[in-house]
């Protein structure tokens, strides 16, 4: 999976970021069995994807704490 930019995530919807959350946590829990099972090559592939998760949990948050003003 690519890095995601903070800045082309503040421009999505929050129901868009949640549909993003749930299918990158779906890769990792891929990537996790994977790992298990000794066929990943790519290792680095986990720490980037765990960083995209909070990179979304952050963004989202924040959408919402706004969106509560």
């Amino acid at each position: 999976m690519v890095r995601l930019k903070t800045r082309e995530l503040r421009e999505l919807d929050v129901e868009e970021i949640e549909r993003r959350l749930a299918e990158t946590r779906r890769e990792l829990f891929n990537l996790r069995f994977q790992h298990a099972t000794g066929q990943l090559e790519n290792t680095g592939q986990l720490r980037e994807v765990r960083r995209n998760i909070a990179r979304l949990l952050t963004v989202l948050n924040q959408k919402r704490q706004e969106s509560s003003r």
